[in-house]
Parts: C-alpha cells; sequence; structure tokens
C-alpha cells in the first residue's frame, strides 16, 4: 500500500488475514454444506458464483471485529458470516439477471451460462438457506440481518430509479450504496460485536465502523470501473456507463460532456465509454475517488481504536488500509 494512503488512514502494519484463516476455513466448510440441495442444478449454480474467486471481504471483516471484541467460541460468528455472504451472493445473481451482466469475476456471468429462470430460483434458493442458518437466533439478530435484506432491496429499486438519470445527486449515491454495499458489512460488524460480549454503545460503535468500510469498498469498487485492469476485476471497464449505473465517478463527472453522454444513452455505445473515460482521467476522477474512499477509511479506523489494543484489532486496520488501495 502506498505510504500517503497508509498515512492518511493511519492504519498498522497488516498481519493479513492469518490470524482468521481457520475461521475463514469453516465458513467456507459449512458454506459447502448449506449450499447443497436436493436439486443438483441449485446447488451447482450457487457454488458456481460463490466458488468463482469471491474476496470474503464481509466474513473476514465480521470475524476480525468478532476476535478484537474479546469473542473466543467462533461457531455463532461462522454461521452468522455464512448467513451474510449467502446473501451476498444470493444479491449478485439477482444483479445479473437485473443487469443482463454476462460477465461475473472473469466468468461468464450465471443467467448467461445457466438462464435467467435457473438462476433467479438459486438466487431465491440462497436467500432461504441464508435464514435458515441465522433463524436459530435471537430475534435482535435476524431482525438486523432482515433489516440488511430489506435495505438491499429499497437500495436496488432506488439504483434503478436513478439509472441513466442526469437529475442524480451525491446524497443520492450516497443513499444507494448505503444501502446496497454498506448495509451487509454493518450488520456483519453489529452482529460481531454483539456476540463479541460488548455493550450496546460499543455494538452501534462498530456497526458505524462496518457502515464505514463498505461505502469505501464501494468506492473504490467505483475507482476499478473505470480504471481496472479487466483481467483483475473480471468486469470490463466502464460497466457502469454501459448499464447506467449512477456510481460516484459518474455523479461527479456528469458536468463533464463525454460522461453525462454515455450516462444518458439508451444504447451506450463503446465509443461513448472510452471518451468519458478519457474525460474522467483529464479530469483526475480516479483520485477524486479514492481520497474520498480514504476518508470513510480513516472514519472506520478512528472507531476501530475505541477497541483494546490486540493483533486482531491491528489486522482489521491494516485489511481497511489494503481495501482502499486494492486493484481487484
Amino acid at each position: 500500500m502506498s505510504t500517503t494512503l497508509a498515512a492518511k488512514i493511519g492504519g498498522g502494519d497488516n498481519t493479513g488475514l492469518d490470524l482468521v484463516n481457520d475461521d475463514l476455513a469453516l465458513v467456507e466448510k459449512r458454506i459447502t454444506e448449506v449450499i447443497t440441495a436436493r436439486e443438483d442444478r441449485l446447488t451447482e449454480i450457487a457454488d458456481y458464483l460463490i466458488n468463482a474467486g469471491g474476496k470474503r471481504i464481509r466474513p473476514a471483516v465480521a470475524l476480525l471485529v468478532f476476535r478484537a471484541c474479546g469473542g473466543t467460541d467462533v461457531t455463532d460468528m461462522v454461521d452468522l458470516s455464512v448467513s451474510l455472504e449467502l446473501i451476498h451472493t444470493a444479491t449478485l445473481l439477482h444483479d445479473d439477471i437485473i443487469d443482463s451482466n454476462d460477465v461475473r469475476r472473469g466468468k461468464d456471468a450465471a443467467p448467461l451460462r445457466f438462464g435467467i429462470a435457473d438462476t433467479l430460483v438459486t438466487g431465491d434458493f440462497l436467500f432461504s438457506r441464508a435464514f435458515e442458518v441465522c433463524g436459530r437466533f435471537e430475534p435482535k439478530i435476524v431482525s438486523w440481518a432482515a433489516s440488511a435484506c430489506i435495505q438491499l432491496t429499497e437500495g436496488e429499486i432506488m439504483q434503478g430509479r436513478y439509472r441513466r438519470n442526469p437529475d442524480v445527486t451525491e446524497s443520492d449515491y450516497y443513499e444507494i450504496i448505503d444501502r446496497k454495499t454498506a448495509s451487509l458489512f454493518t450488520a456483519g460488524t453489529r452482529i460481531a460485536a454483539y456476540l463479541g460480549g460488548q455493550d450496546e454503545s460499543s455494538v452501534e460503535r462498530m456497526a458505524d465502523c462496518g457502515r464505514e468500510i463498505g461505502l469505501a469498498f464501494q468506492m473504490i469498487d467505483d475507482v476499478l470501473d473505470i480504471e481496472g485492469d479487466p483481467a483483475k476485476t473480471g468486469k470490463r471497464v466502464g460497466t457502469d456507463l454501459l448499464d447506467g449505473n449512477p456510481s460516484l465517478p459518474v455523479v461527479w463527472g456528469l458536468t463533464l460532456g463525454e460522461v453525462r453522454e454515455a450516462f444518458e444513452a439508451e444504447a451506450c455505445s463503446a465509443s461513448q465509454v472510452d471518451a468519458a473515460i478519457e474525460a474522467f482521467e483529464r479530469d483526475r476522477m480516479s483520485a477524486k475517488v479514492r481520497e474520498a474512499a480514504v476518508e470513510h477509511a480513516r472514519r472506520a479506523h478512528e472507531l476501530l481504536l475505541a477497541l483494546p489494543e490486540s493483533p486482531y484489532r491491528d489486522a482489521l486496520a491494516g485489511l481497511i488500509s489494503d481495501l482502499v488501495d486494492r486493484e481487484l
């Protein structure tokens, strides 16, 4: 990671995810168990996306928070991490249908490979499995998970309302990503702190930390959409422009003629995308959005410092730093 970004965030040395590798291995094992269905087709489609190179950032963040909060028996946290990861995967399957995506994680998107109907049903299957896993917990935890799902659906509808809509504002953008991306990070860190034995104020502080991580994470995704290497990101450059999605570079770039033209076009061409990308480069848009992501990562780190010093807290601080400097 660059010294400049690390200094701005305040993160220490990153020990990586070694501290929770065993926990994450339990998450993977449990995922394999719960995506097994009586109909092999459901298992095949679920496995196709889940094991297509996902970063497992949400489980990693939640598990590190749980450990940093003093949690010891990881059994319940593994199940909750699995539940949130299944919800995330279900939304990706549905997103690929909604956006007519043909590529996901460097492979054919599930609707293209398996058909829309079976992909849709698999998303429903994963949502159902997620709540089968977390349904055994107390109502408060189930309510937190359900709230994240509700926010995801609201965020999807809101994003659709502003698709190719030049009236979209920065405030609208924040509301969309708060619901679509940050909600699962928020739920994961809130539940992790609660299961780690923290009091109410600390639980909410960690929920805020998760939200800031989620916002920063999405902003870097937005950057990678306009400058990332498709071989690393697993998707084409300019996908948000092609789909008419109001990413932060797009929202901030609407004053640039080429960007506005590409965003508003019902059938955005490759040449329009190329022109918009060039306009982004001239305007140093990637750097501007990265700076915004750094600010949210810095806030997450400040919230994290309320926890007692520990290797887990340091590892999470390092992970936060890495997230804003990632290239995929």
